[in-house]
């Protein structure tokens, strides 16, 4: 609500909501009376001093059956929207409790009523039930009911397959349970935003059936029914639809406007609170490797809410080079290869002594410079390849997209390229591949998929994500021999990011680990049971092997990782460290402690 009171559009709203509402409760009693008075002597007169709206066709007061209708044409709006939400949540829930080919009927039939235009079928539903205010709420909420129907289908089957409902399902819960308990509480708040703004459609939808007279029947009135009875007047006297016009045009724009007040404060309630600081970080010294393919100094990420999930990392890959990046989950090692690759997403700023791809600082081109640099010079391969590739369209057609835009190929030189590359890493009947779709491929061969799409161009640099999470063992060894392959092969070098130490010592050439948004240790991959960072000590003692006794219970690194809004001054380890004393309180600086070997700790 806080949040609604900040935008003005949603104040406005808000206030005029609690208006008309105040209104429907104090204008019949207080108005009821001058409102049902008939003055003969009165009739059709205009605006003046006695009745500043004028009169209708019996002399009665013109603005105070207006105000006098704000509860009836409130109330019976509320109701429309009540069965067209009640009715339509239900509707869409069918499919979730019914056999499958029942549920798609019913998804058939909300499909044919969304397109039925919603006044006539509001219009239809009034006639069969009868012509009144019975008529008119009924054939209203029977037009609200398969929008809401719809949104509610869409929203339960993008919950359907959450594990809980899985478990709940396996456990025999009943469908009406499920439903009720699992499945309504998690989509309940779009449905609710969507009832504000269905409060306004139903109000314009009433008046629009009083004004055609199949809504509310004389002598009772609406808004709706003022309209109807004075637009035979409006010539002579226009005044006389002045009051019930604004009242519809104010009511449904309040009711419009406070659902997409609502909508907009729902969806910044998910963002941090406060703009993000930009991180202060002063431009490097000295200048660019000329080996390096990636050189990176002091990179900073900041969010919203004091977030700074990566803090001065600097890095720097060389040709045919692995350089590993570890860390537990949450270490920034994702959002560190996002902010290499421009990708991170908003609100976050990204700040560096200098982020050079190619001897070329990146933070000193043009943005179309840019755009060309990275898309030619460095290629991205997710954890997810399913996420990678655009499950609508043929493996092909997406690997050749990369040479057609960037380097200006032509259909036919871009499909042979893809076939080569395809074939390059190790993926059978390539010509075929190409023209199937990625959901008929395995996952590992879908990864290598995303590793050829990356190679469609002349890549420099390789960021591998943690591209073999999602894989069986066999699968990712296959991964990544075909990775060390290309980059052998190519010349390119690879940034390689992983929670699993083993995997990075078998594949990479240098580790770099991170811990809390820093590196803590960078040392050759060949040199890890030499590690001197009480973290990376840790990681490595974790790891069982053949002479692990199996009697025992597995080494573990007690605590937990801080979130990268609770990360302090000092060493970020320290809670979690044997070796903690009382220099740990002041950052530890990342030193030399051997050739090729850096270490951020006071103790080691």
């Amino acid at each position: 609500m806080r949040r609604l009171m900040r935008h003005p559009a949603g104040l406005a709203a808000a206030v005029l909501v609690a208006a008309l509402i105040v209104l429907a409760l104090v204008a019949p009693p207080l108005l009821g009376d001058r409102a049902a008075a008939i003055h003969p002597d009165r009739i059709n007169q205009g605006a003046g001093a006695a009745h500043w709206l004028g009169t209708d066709a019996l002399g009665r007061d013109l603005l105070a059956r207006t105000l006098v209708a704000t509860r009836l044409t409130l109330g019976l709006a509320f109701l429309a929207t009540l069965i067209g939400t009640v009715g339509g949540v239900l509707l869409g829930a069918l499919p979730s409790l019914l056999p499958r080919r029942a549920g798609r009927l019913v998804v058939a039939a909300v499909d044919l009523l969304v397109a039925f235009p919603a006044l006539l079928l509001a219009m239809f539903t009034a006639v069969v039930t009868g012509l009144g205010a019975r008529g008119a709420v009924l054939g209203i909420g029977v037009a609200l009911a398969p929008a809401f129907a719809r949104l509610t289908h869409t929203l339960t089957a993008s919950v359907a397959g959450a594990d809980y409902i899985a478990a709940a399902r396996m456990l025999g819960v009943p469908p009406h349970r499920v439903l009720t308990r699992h499945l309504l509480p998690n989509i309940a708040e779009p449905l609710i935003l969507n009832t504000a703004q269905a409060m306004g459609s139903s109000l314009l939808g009433l008046s629009a059936m009083s004004f055609l007279g199949m809504g509310v029947q004389a002598p009772s009135f609406d808004w709706g029914r003022l309209l109807n009875e004075a637009f035979g007047h409006v010539y002579v006297t226009p005044a006389v639809v002045a009051a019930p016009a604004l009242a519809v045009a104010l009511a449904g724009l309040a009711f419009m406007l406070l659902g997409d007040a609502f909508a907009k404060a729902a969806a910044g309630a998910a963002e941090p609170a406060g703009a993000p600081v930009a991180p202060v970080v002063a431009p490097a010294a000295d200048a660019p490797d000329p080996d390096a393919v990636l050189d990176v100094r002091d990179l900073t990420v900041a969010f919203p809410g004091g977030i700074t999930p990566v803090r001065a990392v600097s890095l720097t890959v060389r040709s045919g080079e692995i350089v590993g990046l570890v860390g537990e989950s949450g270490s920034g090692k994702s959002m560190t290869a996002a902010a290499i690759g421009q990708i991170v997403p908003y609100p976050g700023i990204v700040a560096a002594a200098r982020t050079a791809l190619c001897g070329t600082e990146l933070d000193g081109l043009a943005p179309a410079e840019r755009r060309a640099l990275l898309g030619a010079s460095l290629a991205m391969v997710f954890q997810d390849p399913t996420a990678s590739l655009n499950p609508a369209l043929r493996v092909g057609g997406q690997l050749t997209e990369v040479a057609t835009l960037h380097d200006g190929a032509t259909p036919a030189e871009a499909r042979a390229r893809a076939v080569e590359r395809l074939g390059s890493v190790h993926i059978k009947e390539p010509a075929a591949v190409v023209r199937q779709y990625p959901h008929e491929l395995s996952g590992g061969m879908r990864q290598r998929a995303v590793i050829a799409m990356g190679l469609m161009g002349t890549p420099r640099l390789i960021i591998a994500d943690e591209p073999t999470t999602a894989l069986d063992v066999t699968v990712q060894r296959e991964v990544l021999r075909v990775l060390r392959e290309v980059v052998d092969s190519t010349g390119a070098g690879a940034l390689f990011i992983s929670h699993d130490i083993a995997v990075v010592s078998d594949v990479c050439d240098r580790v770099a680990v991170m811990y809390a948004g820093r590196v803590v240790e960078e040392l050759p991959a060949d040199a890890l049971r030499r590690a001197r960072h009480p973290y990376t000590r840790a990681l490595i003692g974790s790891l069982p092997d053949m002479d692990t006794d199996r009697a025992l219970p597995l080494a573990t690194i007690p605590g937990r990782q801080p979130s990268p809004a609770d990360v302090g001054d000092g060493c970020a380890f320290a809670d979690r460290c044997a070796l903690a004393g009382a220099r740990c309180s002041a950052p530890p600086p990342l030193t030399a402690r051997a050739a090729g070997h850096h270490v951020a700790c006071w103790e080691a």
